[in-house]
């Protein structure tokens, strides 16, 4: 992403912290709402940095994949927009999900087959071997 970033000369953003640890410690005793947990560490990250320099709205890519829960999202990240006064862009980029697929292959991007959490990774590992 950084070095496609760079051909479209786009101003791109990373946090590279994983934060692996946080994530167990936090959902050790909830692992069934992990998704939750997940979206809204992200979220309140997101939305936090967005303000804090300067920008007047934030968004999430989590908004591109059908595999997300899109209500759950939506709800989460309305409710983080109300408490920071920060505006929440919400668009539903799931149309575009097979064309985006397309465009990385043709480009030679790298295509996560899991969301990015840890025990999505398994589940993909797992269901290989079934």
């Amino acid at each position: 992403l950084k070095e496609y970033a760079k051909t479209l000369k786009l101003n791109l953003i990373v946090e590279d912290f994983y934060g692996l640890r946080y994530f167990i410690k936090n959902i050790n005793n909830n692992f069934n709402e992990r998704c939750l947990f997940c979206y809204e560490t992200r979220l309140l990250k997101t939305a936090t940095f967005a303000k804090e320099n300067g920008f007047n709205h934030f968004s999430t890519t989590l908004t591109y994949s059908p595999f997300q829960n899109h209500e759950l999202i939506k709800k989460i990240a309305e409710k983080i927009s109300k408490e920071l006064k920060i505006n929440f862009v919400y668009e539903d980029l799931r149309k575009f999900y097979r064309e985006g697929q397309q465009k990385a292959r043709e480009t030679g991007l790298y295509m996560q087959k899991y969301c990015g959490c840890i025990f999505s990774e398994q589940e993909r590992y797992l269901k290989k071997w079934d």
